[in-house]
């Protein structure tokens, strides 16, 4: 299977899961969302992972799908699913973690926003890691196209995480660096050796 392939099934899964999940949470009254993030409580670790999948209401999923489409995908291809993969859950605990350290009292949080930040953050950054033209061009055009949600991880008092967006984007950029290709110390024969 192609990584275009690869890359394409993976994103309409994992949305298709979000969609799919956010019509059980409609039909059972919302019982769901007890599995978001509240802070500071050491019980609520364990919805670090399972928050970024869930959404309080299909306005909130609406607008988390088709940043979190397109990303995913970019990021998929030009990665590979396996390191694809361990960017996202780098990026979910990070920004799962920065909630539940930081959200204020009595708030409770999910969605893939969080995601979404992180994987802006990490496509716009890799390709001057990767020293790639290729994906300096598209985190450019990454950039370009989204770079106004940043203001998004401004801290605010309206109603909308932005510690998830903020340590999401965070994670993102951390996953560009833990995560980069690591070039090889010989080629062709010959031994590259460090200067003294």
């Amino acid at each position: 299977m192609t990584r275009v392939r690869a890359a394409i099934c993976l994103m309409v899964g994992w949305v298709g899961l979000l969609w799919l999940l956010e019509g059980v949470d409609f039909a059972s009254g919302n019982a769901l969302d007890s599995f978001g993030i509240e802070p500071r409580d050491v019980g609520e670790l364990a919805d670090v992972v399972p928050a970024a999948f869930l959404h309080f209401g299909f306005a909130h999923l609406t607008a988390n799908s088709l940043p979190l489409l397109l990303l995913g995908f970019i990021a998929a291809v030009r990665s590979g699913v396996r390191r694809f993969l361990g960017v996202v859950l780098l990026v979910i605990v990070a920004s799962g973690l920065g909630v539940w350290l930081t959200a204020a009292p009595g708030s409770n949080t999910a969605g893939a926003s969080g995601v979404v930040f992180g994987l802006f953050g990490y496509l716009l950054v890799r390709g001057f890691i990767e020293r790639k033209a290729l994906d300096i061009g598209i985190g450019l055009a990454v950039g370009v196209a989204y770079g106004s949600i940043v203001w998004g991880a401004l801290p605010s008092d309206n109603g909308i995480s932005w510690q998830g967006h903020l340590f999401g984007l965070i994670g993102g950029v951390v996953a560009a660096f833990a995560f980069r290709e690591r070039t090889r110390a010989v080629t062709a024969g010959s031994t590259v050796r460090p200067v003294p």
